[in-house]
């Protein structure tokens, strides 16, 4: 397991575990209903991945690998290309035709992951 205490990616899954506590999360949530495994790796995919599960059945995000059986789709990433995805500075789909996300799952489960399920970024 990685050191992720130097991941950017840790900072977006702290923000989407509170917005999903707030009522536009949780319209989130109602709407989407799938789990999500998200693999984060500092530099290369599947070398040292922090895993992330994002529960949006229960509408939580938890470090750690999904204890509930199979997750609907896990996503691989590398750290900067997930914080682009979350930030909506780069689109999912061509993310995934670049192989700068792996997705491992069902498809229908994976396109509803969509940058629009992240909080908006604060203006800092």
């Amino acid at each position: 397991m990685a050191d992720s205490s130097n991941l950017k990616s840790d900072a977006i899954m702290e923000q989407m575990k509170q917005h999903l506590a707030t009522d536009a999360g949780k319209q989130v949530v109602k709407k989407i209903g799938l789990v999500y495994q998200i693999q984060i790796a500092p530099k290369k995919i599947g070398i040292d991945e922090v895993i992330y599960t994002v529960d949006l059945k229960k509408g939580e995000v938890t470090k750690g690998p999904y204890e509930g059986g199979k997750p609907d789709a896990s996503f691989s990433f590398k750290d900067e290309d997930f914080v682009k995805v979350a930030l909506g500075k780069m689109n999912p789909q061509i993310a995934f035709m670049r192989g700068a996300m792996k997705i491992k799952g069902s498809l229908s489960a994976a396109q509803r992951f969509t940058p629009d399920i992240f909080p908006k970024p604060s203006k800092m």
